[in-house]
């Protein structure tokens, strides 16, 4: 009976998407994953012809919307040699462009900071039709060992499906000596997860916004029904490793109570059981305190009304207030948000007043945005700072 229930929950989703109009964004653009490179200099390149040739552009600054979606490294100004390096591994859908604050702040530090872009990324949604995690996986392997050339020490970092990603080589290269995780995508919030490799065989697309409308170049709007089936084997590899041995290194967690697309609770638990070392820390964006009692826990109260702020968001904690795209001033503003409300989305693209929340949260007599950015993100970095003694 409950598979019986099941198939007929799912009859919406396997609805064939012939009446898709054949819209560039839609179609993949053929590019090949940038593999013919000995150097990160090489690898930038290399990513910037591919971008120039194949991406989909949304606006017309094309030069902008290159820089966004190009790898890019950062020197810190002292030392001149430095010996500590960092990948920042970006999230499904997102860019290199995901770590444009944290990147100048680790750099401060004293870390050669790196970023890469994911094969399908980049260019246009369409492209995610045919990833893979494994060559994700690969992409990271291959700028880990760039990186060891370079520096005595390597660290990992990543954002949502990226956080997966980095926990997943370093759980396999006992040389990364620990992990900068915002968001970690270990354990989706979405019932339904499990079921996204079945439906991408079935339903190449759940949800497609109109094309004409999305300006928004650093990070896709739409997402093929294949990017959530990668990233779900992504979780399910993780979960895996992790239930097989404990993680023995220092790590830096940052989350939200109210994340709409992973369980934090869930995540939180995995890190008090899991993730071992005394140094390590976890940062909870919330209104409460998780159930969870862990000394390495801080929390911190994600509301703040000041600011017009209900809760933090998946991807908020990224960007600094000061981010001229997605900070309190920035230009972008994400009114997609999950509104009830009929003609929010409206009141929010008009430029009236809206406070700030992630995706779904409802209030009463309140337009809600997106967050984009982290009230508290000088604080965050000097938790990092703390968590790896820099």
């Amino acid at each position: 009976m409950r598979l019986y229930i099941l198939g007929f929950c799912l009859i919406p989703f396997l609805v064939s998407c012939r009446g898709l109009p054949a819209h560039p964004l839609l179609t993949p653009s053929g590019a090949s994953p940038v593999t013919d490179y000995s150097s990160f200099e090489q690898y930038i390149a290399q990513t910037e012809q591919l971008l120039a040739r194949h991406r989909y552009f949304l606006t017309g600054d094309v030069q902008a919307e290159i820089t966004a979606n190009l790898p890019f490294e950062r020197f810190p100004d002292q030392p001149l040699q430095p010996t500590r390096g960092v990948l920042l591994v970006h999230g499904l859908g997102d860019s290199p462009w995901s770590f444009v604050d944290i990147a100048g702040s680790l750099s401060r530090h004293g870390f050669l900071v790196r970023t890469l872009l994911l094969s399908g990324h980049g260019t246009r949604p369409a492209d995610l039709l045919i990833a893979d995690h494994d060559s994700w996986q690969q992409e990271v392997r291959r700028q880990v060992a760039l990186l060891k050339a370079d520096v005595e020490e390597v660290y990992l970092g990543g954002f949502s499906t990226g956080g997966n990603l980095a926990y997943l080589e370093a759980a396999a290269d006992p040389l990364i000596k620990g992990l900068i995780l915002f968001s970690p995508g270990f354990q989706s919030g979405q019932p339904l997860a499990r079921l996204t490799p079945l439906l991408s065989r079935f339903k190449p697309w759940l949800f497609v916004p109109d094309p004409e409308r999305l300006t928004n170049y650093t990070r896709y709007a739409s997402m093929p029904t294949n990017g959530f089936s990668q990233y779900y084997k992504t979780s399910a590899k993780t979960l895996s490793s992790l239930s097989r041995e404990k993680f023995r290194r220092p790590v830096f967690i940052a989350l939200s109570e109210h994340d709409s697309v992973l369980h934090s609770a869930e995540i939180h638990r995995l890190f008090v059981e899991h993730f071992t070392h005394p140094q390590s820390r976890f940062m909870w964006f919330g209104t409460s305190p998780p159930d969870l009692a862990d000394a390495r826990t801080l929390f911190i109260d994600s509301r703040v009304p000041a600011l017009r702020i209900s809760n933090m968001s998946h991807m908020g904690m990224l960007f600094s207030p000061d981010n001229p795209y997605y900070g309190i001033h920035g230009s972008e503003r994400i009114c997609h948000n999950g509104q009830e409300a009929e003609g929010a989305g409206n009141d929010c693209r008009s430029g009236g007043e809206v406070w700030y929340s992630a995706w779904g949260y409802n209030e009463p007599g309140k337009i809600h945005a997106r967050l984009t950015f982290n009230p508290y993100f000088e604080v965050m970095m000097k938790e990092i700072k703390s968590t790896f003694t820099l």
